[in-house]
């Protein structure tokens, strides 16, 4: 690595840190607080509702493997296993019942409450159809033939569970081609929170109503019915003409939601469509028989049609409950922010005025001294007034830039040499290096590729490290060396380390140095590190702080390469 070494002396005139033209710490709160702001407000259920959003790629692939599984156990079900012989069990019946009727209530809950958020017809449909499995659920089971009586409970007979069977899986079929029909209808935004509740309580109650209805057809009238079922275990020929067009409904339901579906609910509905329609098929293939693998293996279908919609709902619920509590959390902490930006901003402001202003007094002091001597010095005064012009200029730049702090242009980024960037942030303190007799060593690497930035910023970052380390150094004993090195870190960035001999930084405050007003210097305001580390990382680099053994601190940033170089 080619490069070059030099000691030299240097004094400080406090142009520093004026040099700095943004503040981006209170950019940093600004921008947090804005961030804040659209987290509280985009918490909005559109955004999030399963009946809006769209399916990702990963849940097509996830709804295309459980397709292939159901399918599978059913090949398998209805082919190597369909000669298995299997007995009754009692207890299967109302656990049956029970699952179905917990998991198609909670759903429909679900779906009530999306309803009511979003207003929408098809949500109500959906969510009348879940109600309608799940009200049903409990006159079949206390219906089954051994469940409360040898030929079915509630005072029917052989053909009342079968029948509720079909009315059940029917309405549900219809339900879920109402709900694909009203997918593009308009929400009813002008219904009021009270008006939404009894909706919902009238869909509740016209489904227990037609439930109730259809429970006494099917038990007062079970004589009346069509003689499906032979007995208790056994169908006849008609159970086919029962579930064709009951398969045929969900046929119809699977393809007009397949051409209309954009939602993840819309997803997960075909997935339990078809497993619906994979349980009918196993009711009448390769058995058409009570208690038969085939039998057995249906219900199980049954749960999962209805626990698949119900899953997804928990989980939407759970996101939702989540996006809550960050909306929650982001609007207390963008309090907190608000409160800390009047603070930091007088800080800032005062961090950056401070230099240009105590240059200019300086500057003035010497003037007069010039001009009081017996024979006045009018070329050193003249340079002396142009210093406090040109730090007036820097401090306008202040004010100006703090303005500019809320406007949305970027700052004007150009080619630069770091190791000119050393050189002039050397010049412009060497009174101060000067003063505290500071010597200076520098390590160049001449082969540097250039960096893309602010070139105003990045002199203020190298002043105010050069700056920090000085004052480390002013009330320590010893000989006073002030290193600087420039070298490629990587392949696509470089490094400066900015190294002193003073007092170090302790272990408990390397991680808070760089946050805004901590300091550890008893006039310090606790803004020049965090400014520092801002700029760098504004600038796509990284600014940290590692020990100098024995004694000292080493400041190390990181800065890309030019992106064209």
């Amino acid at each position: 690595m080619a490069g070059r070494k030099g000691t030299t002396f240097w004094k400080s005139d406090f142009e520093l840190e004026a040099a700095n033209s943004k503040l981006p710490p209170i950019a940093g709160f600004r921008r947090e607080a804005m961030f804040m702001e659209r987290s509280a407000a985009g918490l909005q259920a559109h955004e999030f509702v399963l009946s809006n959003l769209s399916p990702s790629v990963a849940q097509r692939r996830f709804a295309l493997g459980v397709v292939l599984v159901l399918l599978g156990v059913f090949v398998i079900v209805a082919g190597p296993l369909s000669d298995l012989p299997l007995r009754r069990v009692d207890a299967f019946i109302p656990a049956y019942g029970t699952a179905i009727f917990v998991i198609d209530s909670i759903t429909a809950a679900l779906l009530f409450a999306q309803f009511s958020v979003l207003r929408s017809h098809a949500l109500l449909a959906l969510a009348n159809g879940y109600s309608l499995t799940a009200l049903i659920a409990i006159p079949w089971t206390l219906t089954f033939p051994g469940v409360l009586a040898p030929e079915g409970g509630l005072g029917g007979g052989l053909q009342s569970t079968v029948w509720l069977y079909v009315l059940s899986h029917v309405g549900f079929a219809v339900f879920a081609i109402v709900y694909t029909l009203l997918k593009d209808a308009d929400p009813m935004e002008w219904l009021s929170p009270r008006s939404i509740r009894a909706r919902v309580l009238t869909a509740v109650g016209l489904v227990t109503a037609l439930v109730c209805c259809a429970t006494v057809f099917v038990t007062a009238g079970h004589a009346l019915l069509p003689r499906i079922m032979l007995n208790t275990a056994e169908v006849s020929y008609l159970w086919y003409y029962a579930i064709g067009p009951m398969a045929a409904l969900f046929v119809v339901a699977l393809v007009l939601l397949w051409l209309r579906h954009r939602s993840v609910l819309d997803l997960w509905l075909m997935l339990v469509l078809f497993a619906y329609i994979i349980e009918i098929a196993l009711t009448a293939f390769p058995i058409p028989y009570r208690f038969s693998v085939g039998w057995y293996a249906g219900r199980v279908y049954g749960v999962l049609s209805g626990s698949l919609v119900l899953l997804i709902l928990m989980k939407e619920v759970t996101m939702l409950y989540g996006e809550l509590l960050r909306a929650v959390l982001a609007q207390r902490r963008e309090r907190e922010v608000r409160l800390l930006t009047g603070d930091a901003v007088a800080a800032t402001v005062a961090h950056e005025i401070k230099q240009p202003l105590s240059a200019m007094t300086m500057n003035a002091s010497t003037s007069l001294h010039w001009l009081d001597r017996a024979t006045p010095n009018i070329d050193e005064a003249k340079a002396a007034l142009q210093r406090i012009v040109n730090n007036g200029h820097r401090a306008g730049e202040v004010i100006e830039n703090i303005r500019t702090l809320f406007k949305s242009d970027a700052r004007t980024r150009t080619s630069l040499d770091v190791n000119n960037l050393i050189r002039e942030a050397l010049a412009l303190v060497r009174d101060d290096l000067q003063t505290h007799r500071v010597a200076v060593q520098t390590d160049y690497n001449q082969s540097l590729p250039p960096i893309e930035g602010n070139e105003v910023q990045l002199q203020q970052v190298l002043v105010n490290l050069i700056t920090n380390a000085i004052d480390s150094m002013a009330t320590e004993d010893g000989d006073r060396v002030l290193s600087l090195r420039s070298k490629v870190y990587d392949s696509g960035s470089l490094m400066v380390s900015v190294e002193d001999v003073g007092k170090g930084v302790e272990p408990s405050a390397i991680d808070l140095i760089f946050k805004p007003q901590f300091t550890t210097k008893v006039h310090g305001m606790g803004m020049g590190l965090s400014i520092c580390r801002s700029i760098i990382e504004a600038h796509g680099g990284r600014l940290w702080v590692t020990a100098n053994l024995p004694r000292g601190a080493i400041f190390h940033f990181t800065l890309p390469a030019h992106r064209e170089y």
